[in-house]
């Protein structure tokens, strides 16, 4: 059996990976084939777009907080049943954790999955100097099976042969086709209201364009027998997916255009360890389902429709007397705004939330944290007890305390040193950083012990 994949690189962020990314995926699927789609880095944003344009959930590739194993564990799973596997790098194709190594990088998962590389240039304002930087890419590192270039930006059909013909007299990679720069064909500005935009399907016709565009511009024909690629050797061990036991407990799971951000492993590892979910609206102003067990509130956009949920009266009462009553919750980063007194939105606009945790929430203009995180559970963190994991932050929010010093949630390391973040009250862990389950697997099991105490303390009352 054929086996492909593919990493789309670029030199840079902003050199246009993500809408090469996309109108290839779509032009894959103008062509009858079964495409997955990839994320390298911690992003929730663009997989989105993966999963619309391809009709699969899109999974994140990251070579920091994943173990070797559990990486290709996850691409593997990922894979299955498909005819392709196009991976969107992150940044430029070498920057990753350190500017000393390539761990975290597009090109140490490139290596890892043992994929080509399509390399994206920005060929604007420039002909030979292209080939100049994607030498220099080719030199820079040894195992990055760079097999293509992709030049975007591209004047007129004479300027990329004079491109073309640079690049692969001096680096000896064909270089596949080009994106005009007169296109004014973009990806829309990938925040606020992304979520529903797709939801709706209002990108569809931009997505069935830019297809349109690659399958002109770009050899599909010379791309697919780029892809083709030895099958990856079975990782060691057990799979994170396999299903371990029948479903013991339920966690309800807040799931809407204000709630989505969740890496799918979590989920999936949930479930394959006996968790049953049961998803709900906290938007729809759903009452939190009966007789769970659990309950998870992921990131998302809550800022953005802070007027709703502070309206929802349903949601919020039944979410407050759940977790005052001990549920075994895990609240992040959007999750964790929705707990707090309220939300204060960019136009100093302030919101009630379900006021479980002593603070206040205040949008920013600008991002106020990003990076990722070694995260160490503090005292009372049945998620996280003495083990480590890794996950990182992404936010445009502060928290200001209201009461009391509060107890935080976590001890979190990166590049400025170490910190507390985040909130715990009784079984409640609550904050801005999103935590990856593969990286600290007991998480799961940590989390299903607490909820089956839950369960039996319900059912002992009757």
């Amino acid at each position: 059996m054929i086996e492909r994949r593919m990493v789309i690189a670029g030199t840079g962020s902003g050199v246009g990976k993500t809408t090469l990314t996309i109108g290839i995926m779509s032009a894959l699927k103008k062509r009858g084939l079964e495409v997955q789609g990839f994320k390298c880095g911690p992003d929730f944003i663009d997989p989105t777009y993966h999963r619309a344009v391809t009709n699969r959930i899109s999974r994140n590739l990251d070579s920091w907080m994943l173990t070797e194993d559990s990486l290709l564990d996850i691409f593997t799973h990922g894979s299955k049943n498909t005819d392709i596997s196009i991976i969107e790098g992150v940044m430029g194709f070498f920057d990753g954790k350190s500017p000393e190594t390539n761990e975290g990088s597009t090109a140490e998962i490139g290596m890892l999955t043992k994929s080509p590389v399509v390399l994206v240039v920005n060929c604007s304002s420039m002909a030979r100097s292209a080939a100049a930087i994607v030498k220099g890419f080719q030199s820079f590192a040894e195992g990055t099976n760079i097999a293509g270039v992709i030049a975007n930006s591209v004047g007129s059909e004479g300027h990329y042969q004079l491109v073309k013909t640079a690049i692969e007299q001096e680096c000896a990679i064909p270089v596949l086709g080009y994106l005009k720069r007169e296109l004014a064909i973009e990806i829309p500005e990938r925040n606020l209201g992304l979520i529903p935009s797709i939801e709706r399907g209002d990108l569809d016709s931009l997505f069935d364009k830019l297809g349109d565009l690659v399958l002109e511009t770009v050899d599909i024909n010379k791309l697919l027998e780029l892809s083709v690629v030895k099958p990856l050797a079975e990782t060691n061990g057990p799979s994170l997916f396999d299903k371990k036991k029948e479903a013991s407990v339920r966690i309800a799971v807040a799931k809407d255009a204000a709630f989505n951000f969740y890496y799918p492993e979590n989920l999936e590892m949930l479930e394959a360890n006996g968790v049953e979910i049961d998803y709900f609206s906290p938007l729809a102003n759903d009452a939190l389902p009966d007789n769970v067990d659990g309950l998870y509130l992921g990131g998302g956009f809550p800022e953005e429709f802070a007027h709703k949920l502070a309206s929802n009266h349903k949601t919020k009462q039944s979410v407050k007397a759940a977790i005052d009553n001990g549920l075994p919750t895990l609240a992040e980063c959007g999750g964790f705004m929705y707990l707090t007194e309220s939300i204060e939105t960019k136009e100093k606009i302030k919101h009630k939330m379900t006021g479980i945790i002593p603070g206040e929430i205040q949008m920013q203009s600008r991002l106020t944290a990003i990076g990722y995180r070694e995260i160490k559970g503090q005292n009372g963190n049945f998620l996280l007890r003495n083990s480590m994991a890794k996950g990182h932050e992404f936010h445009y929010s502060t928290f200001r305390e209201t009461g009391d010093e509060i107890q935080p949630a976590y001890e979190l390391k990166s590049r400025r040193g170490n910190q507390k973040e985040g909130y715990l009250i009784r079984n409640l862990v609550a904050g801005f950083t999103y935590t990856h389950f593969a990286s600290s697997p007991s998480i799961v099991e940590n989390w299903i012990e607490k909820c089956l105490e839950t369960k039996d303390a319900r059912e002992q009352r009757g």
